[in-house]
């Protein structure tokens, strides 16, 4: 074992591309599964929520319950659970075709649990290594990840392209080589010691400290802007502003996601004062929200929905870092915390467009408030709308967190 700090950070960073594959890999196989396993895409669409669902559990779990867990053990294990569900999800499947959905639930719960314990793990881990910056040794830890899921987004489709769908399961094989290289590199690794609360009533005190909540806040209105956009970039591109749907795709997943590693590589390299990012951050992304919702040239609307990217890139890391600064020793349990509530908004507000999208639709009145627009477009276009009150909150959480923050400073220099 190696007292390198390079070594954790490589690891880390490879666990975050792991997330990547994980979060990546469903959606592009939905049209596979639905081919050759008739599998309807209300229960495709479920694995999604399954995954998000399975995440969340695992950030209240660790939020309460941190002390009871071998920590430094619990993260050398991640990447071997990612590989287990990825074994699953890719070998079963095929073999077992007629019962092929329930595997591909078994593997999705098994690498989301994994994702959920990095999602809570990792940035404790790099923000517990000794470093002259680690503010931007946590921007480029989430940059991995945005650069991760555009490059295995790229990558996958021109696999399926090349050597088509039938043999998806060999992709799925290929990428658990980087959980396998992640788990490699946490053996030889040296994990600091992270502090913990030493009860679950530890846990609950954190909820009277109102910078915490106020970050909480900001990291869910943070996944809420970013995930929304992420998983309807590419349906509103296509339905709304009449994008084809090949470069709706490419577009809504693999540019959004360049935009986001850009963003954050930017800052992991130039950037200061993270409250300052955060405000800019909410604040671009409610009138790219707007922009989009409201343009009516489809080219404007595209440039808006791709620079979402880039206006959110630094909300959820951002958040993190903030909260490193302004809550001092901070346990794995305030980072337990923000994950679930980023993981909170990153679930709700997209269910809350979809929904928005199909009560506008199927309203009557809908047809009549524009006639060179479908009730569909009207639909998808209010929904955008609402979707931009997450930044637009967000940007006055930033301001109350900000005086939050200099006030509770101001008492402690007292």
């Amino acid at each position: 074992m190696t007292q390198n700090p390079s070594v954790t950070k490589l690891a880390c960073y490879m666990s975050n591309a792991s997330m990547a594959a994980v979060a990546s890999i469903s959606p592009l196989l939905f049209i596979t599964f639905h081919n050759l396993y008739g599998i309807s895409f209300t229960l495709l669409g479920l694995l999604v929520l399954i995954n998000f669902c399975t995440q969340l559990c695992v950030d209240v779990l660790f939020s309460f319950y941190a002390h009871k867990f071998n920590i430094s053990k619990v993260v050398r294990s991640m990447p071997l659970l990612t590989v287990l569900g990825l074994l699953v999800y890719g070998s079963l499947p095929p073999l077992f075709p007629e019962n092929a959905y329930l595997f591909l639930v078994i593997g999705t719960i098994i690498f989301s649990a994994a994702a959920g314990l990095a999602e809570v793990l990792i940035s404790p881990v790099i923000a517990a290594l000794p470093s002259e910056n680690p503010e931007r040794d946590m921007s480029r830890a989430h940059s991995i990840y945005a650069w991760s899921v555009a490059a295995m987004v790229l990558l996958s489709t021109l696999y399926l392209h090349l050597f088509g769908r039938e043999v998806w399961y060999i992709l799925v094989f290929i990428w658990i080589s980087i959980p396998l290289a992640a788990f490699i590199l946490f053996l030889c690794a040296h994990i600091p010691e992270l502090p913990t609360s030493t009860s679950s009533a530890g846990t609950a005190k954190l909820f009277k400290n109102p910078v915490l909540i106020l970050c909480i806040a900001c990291i869910f209105l943070g996944g809420a802007s970013e995930n929304t956009m992420t998983q309807w970039c590419s349906s509103y591109l296509e339905s709304a502003l009449g994008i084809p749907k090949l470069w709706g795709d490419v577009f809504g997943v693999a540019v959004f996601a360049i935009m986001l590693g850009l963003g954050r590589t930017l800052y992991a390299k130039y950037g200061k004062n993270i409250a300052k990012f955060l405000l800019l951050g909410f604040a671009g992304a409610f009138l790219c929200y707007i922009t989009a919702a409201l343009s009516p040239i489809p080219v404007v609307g595209l440039l808006a929905c791709i620079f979402t990217g880039f206006c959110v890139s630094m909300l959820w890391p951002g958040t993190l870092i903030y909260t490193a600064q302004a809550v001092p020793n901070a346990s794995v349990a305030v980072y337990a915390l923000l994950a679930a509530g980023g993981d909170l908004g990153g679930s709700i507000a997209p269910q809350l467009l979809g929904s928005i999208t199909d009560t506008v639709s199927q309203s009557g009145w809908a047809a009549s408030l524009a006639e060179n627009l479908s009730p569909e477009q009207i639909g998808f276009k209010a929904g955008m709308l609402i979707a931009a009150l997450f930044p637009l909150i967000g940007t006055v959480v930033v301001l109350v967190l900000k005086r939050a923050v200099k006030k509770e400073k101001c008492q402690c220099n007292a």
